[in-house]
């Protein structure tokens, strides 16, 4: 994913969790598009990602939780003390 990255994200689920991954990315962290298997599919989740109405929206979102995954991993973040604490 490039959330951090500030990149809105194209998903085709094809197996396994990636039905979930999929669900995840585009309705509840909504920094990505749907596509189908379809002729036109992947020009209109394309367009849609780079010109659409809720285009900056995404992004923002994105960046937000590449701001907050970045956050923690740092030391004294919630990733790095709860890593820390199943090593003791």
């Amino acid at each position: 994913m490039q959330i951090g990255k500030r990149r809105s994200i194209r998903r085709r689920p094809i197996f396994a969790e990636q039905f979930y991954n999929e669900k995840l990315v585009t309705e509840v962290l909504k920094t990505g598009v749907e596509e189908w298997l379809r002729v036109h599919g992947a020009e209109k989740a394309i367009t849609q990602i780079m010109m659409g109405e809720e285009t900056e929206e995404m992004r923002s979102r994105a960046k937000k939780l590449g701001e907050t995954a970045r956050k923690a991993v740092e030391e004294g973040g919630s990733s790095c003390s709860d890593f820390n604490a199943l090593i003791e």
